[in-house]
């Protein structure tokens, strides 16, 4: 009696669950993806404590040691000092605040307007697919890379300007991506079966079509993580994102360029950061591409 009066799991959910399981066990199994996660997570937890476990945090938040300029890489300075006797290692623990937030924030701004963008291109047909598939088209023709130099620069150097630039130069790819996925997913037999029990088009594209696009969604979204944190570094170093003394990648990497190579260990540190962020990102992207879907794989 007690197992007959069990509640039971909604039919829906256990494929859903069994699926996750099923692409978690295909994840494990990938050394380069478990790799990939590692050092994503060794950057996300740096972005929130690094600025705390800086070992100068004085430097971080300016202060200057003359008589140390252009210390070599040390034990008491593992990637030495720069041109104001700051401490890299400090610098570029900080700067991993600023470089990773706003890659996050550039990737999940870009994903909520492109997911709208495309979920109501491709629920809704017709003249409305056609007008906001042709403003994407028109996007995507500018190089994004040119089009977030050119809004940085109107609206002024700083994280929230930067975060928007970028962001208003990436929602293209998720809304094409969104719409081919709900193209396929509206079809289907249980959107069908909502409709005909009166479900409007808001509550099936919501809570019918939308849950079932998200896992390529995701899987994009870890794959951009390391190209945005790319293009901030990019705006940084140029001189229109982050501004000194707020440490960043590629702000860190713009100032050390005129001691190069004399004083190489200057944009060392904030390269291979960049470098090692942007690869853990796009391991942990392949790992997750082909956990969720493992026909992808070659």
């Amino acid at each position: 009696m007690t197992d007959a009066a069990a509640p039971l799991a909604p039919p829906a959910a256990m494929p859903r669950r069994d699926r996750l399981r099923r692409a978690f066990f295909r994840f494990r199994q990938s050394r380069l993806s478990l790799v990939g996660a590692a050092i994503s997570a060794l950057v996300l937890f740096l972005a929130l404590f690094g600025a705390a476990l800086a070992p100068y945090p004085a430097h971080v938040a300016g202060g200057v040691d003359t008589a140390s300029r252009f210390l070599a890489p040390s034990p008491a300075h593992p990637f030495g000092t720069n041109e104001l006797g700051q401490d890299v290692l400090s610098l570029v623990m900080a700067g991993t605040r600023a470089s990773v937030l706003a890659g996050f924030a550039v990737v999940v701004i870009g994903t909520i307007i492109g997911t709208l963008v495309g979920a109501v291109a491709g629920f809704a047909g017709r003249w409305i697919d056609e007008a906001l598939m042709r403003l994407t088209d028109l996007t995507l023709t500018i190089p994004s890379l040119i089009l977030a130099m050119a809004i940085a620069a109107a609206l002024g150097p700083g994280f929230a300007n930067m975060v928007i630039a970028i962001s208003l130069s990436w929602w293209p790819g998720y809304a094409r991506l969104v719409r081919g996925e709900v193209l396929a997913v509206r079809e289907e037999t249980y959107v069908t079966a909502a409709r005909a029990l009166g479900a409007g088009p808001s509550r099936i594209l919501f809570r019918h079509v939308l849950p079932n696009v998200a896992s390529p969604v995701i899987v994009k979204m870890s794959l951009d993580m390391g190209f945005a944190i790319l293009t901030v570094a990019g705006l940084g170093f140029i001189g229109i994102g982050v501004r000194p003394p707020t440490p960043e990648w590629g702000t860190l990497l713009s100032l050390s360029r005129s001691y190069m190579p004399d004083v190489w260990w200057t944009a060392v540190a904030p390269g291979m950061a960049i470098f090692l962020a942007v690869f853990g990102f796009n391991l942990l992207g392949d790992g997750l591409r082909d956990a969720f879907d493992p026909r992808g794989r070659r």
